[in-house]
């Protein structure tokens, strides 16, 4: 049976998110985008409230919370601002590899260090000529003896110049592909780590975006996430677990770009009436109300698919794509309804505008998503109609062949264009498009009927 509705505690987290991303992250939000500067101490507040770390698992002290438990934290605060949203979300994508690896010795020391200590962690995949093509990766880890020695670049991390700790995918051969990637847990404090300045951006300027430099850094095999040939493995099945939360981030802020239209619609007068009583704009704000609905819905969907313990991928994928690029057409559509006033920085739409656009791109690409759904239906989605050359006969002739007034003992297609030719055998050349008698299947009687 099929439930929509969220459990009380589901409900009550909601309400709590709600009222922090309102009373707390909104109000400092265009503060620091003008600053271009992560506000830490929001991410501290995350922590106390119970927003950040939220997912670590009750056999590591942790609240033991879901993917569609942080669905619901991340809509709420990406509503007041995108960027602390991805900031906030960060330390649980920093540690998700760790959650899924078989290394427990490393999961009971560092999971106790992120929840006791406050640590932060970040993820590194992206290298500076590398973005979509993680198999493509040039950061390499030369085994040492037991340990491995990082030498290499990562880019565009997420939380990467106030991380304490970074999961580190690396290859030990760049020719090898996805069977060279291992994953390691490297800290701040190791020789040889260097941190990059960080880099400024169109938008999300409330979330901290920097490059590492890995120079002969030692890691221990204790620090070992994934060895060598099973780093790729766990960085996709990291990204079927998070994607949906990015999806959460781009409803969040096409939410509240809708609401913010509503609002001004109901209120600004043109040609003797509100906004709202033009039927262009009620349709626009329809089409809006419907996009974020249906948005959300795709993104549960994958969020329960992964507590559930199924393969989230293709619905994480769908639910990545079909989200952000709402985003982007809502708050779009939303700053059109503003007019001249949306393009100023005196109203949110401009800021939202400028936090949706990199939802399309990280974590993944909209281009990136589409292939990973076009692969899964040419090669793996199990249709439920026959082939074309084995589709029944729909009209000209009886499926019973004992009641058949046809006066023939079978029926052909042919697997060209179409053409049925009723007789006991194909016909030489199809009148239709002149293919040989070879392009003929036999339709009728079925395999199995004579």
């Amino acid at each position: 049976m099929m439930n929509f509705s969220l459990s009380a505690a589901q409900e009550e987290l909601r309400t709590r998110a709600r009222e922090f991303a309102r009373t707390e992250v909104l109000p400092a939000s265009w503060h620091y985008d003008e600053r271009d500067e992560i506000p830490l101490f929001l991410l501290e507040r995350a922590r106390e409230e119970g927003f950040l770390n939220h997912d670590i698992p009750v056999e590591y002290g942790g609240l033991g919370l879901g993917i569609l438990d942080s669905v619901l934290i991340s809509e709420e605060i990406a509503a007041a601002c995108p960027g602390v949203a991805t900031s906030v979300f960060d330390n649980s994508l920093g540690f998700e590899p760790l959650l899924l690896c078989r290394n427990e010795a490393l999961k009971k020391d560092y999971f106790r260090r992120i929840r006791e200590e406050g640590k932060y962690i970040c993820f590194a995949t992206s290298e500076p000529t590398m973005g979509s093509n993680v198999a493509g990766m040039r950061c390499q880890a030369k085994p040492d003896g037991d340990d491995f020695l990082l030498n290499g670049t990562k880019f565009w991390i997420t939380n990467g110049g106030i991380a304490d700790y970074m999961t580190v995918f690396a290859t030990v051969d760049p020719q090898a592909g996805h069977k060279g990637i291992g994953a390691f847990l490297v800290e701040k404090s190791w020789e040889g780590v260097e941190v990059g300045e960080h880099i400024p951006k169109l938008g999300q300027r409330c979330s901290n975006t920097a490059g590492l430099h890995f120079r002969n850094v030692r890691v221990p095999r204790h620090n070992v996430i994934a060895p060598p040939g099973e780093g790729f493995a766990l960085a996709m099945k990291t990204f079927a677990r998070t994607r949906p939360v990015i999806g959460a981030f781009a409803v969040g802020a096409a939410r509240s770009a809708m609401e913010y239209a509503i609002d001004y619609a109901k209120k600004r007068q043109a040609f003797g009436a509100p906004l709202a009583n033009f039927q262009a704009i009620q349709f626009k704000i329809a089409e809006m109300y419907q996009k974020v609905e249906t948005a959300r819905l795709l993104v549960w969907k994958a969020a329960w698919e992964a507590d559930a313990g199924h393969d989230p991928t293709i619905s994480a994928s769908i639910a990545k794509m079909v989200a952000t690029e709402t985003a982007m057409e809502v708050v779009n559509e939303a700053l059109q309804i503003f007019g001249g006033y949306g393009y100023t920085r005196m109203f949110p739409l401009e800021k939202l505008l400028r936090d949706v656009r990199l939802f399309t791109i990280y974590e993944g690409t909209s281009e990136i998503q589409r292939m990973v759904l076009a692969g899964h239906a040419l090669e793996k989605y199990v249709p439920a109609m026959p082939a074309l050359d084995q589709f029944p006969l729909m009209r000209g002739m009886d499926l019973n062949p004992k009641d058949s007034t046809q006066g023939s003992s079978g029926a052909w297609r042919c697997r060209m264009c179409g053409h049925i030719h009723y007789g006991d055998e194909a016909p030489a050349q199809c009148p239709l498009c002149f293919f040989p008698q070879t392009a003929f299947k036999r339709v009728w009687p079925a395999d199995g009927e004579e």
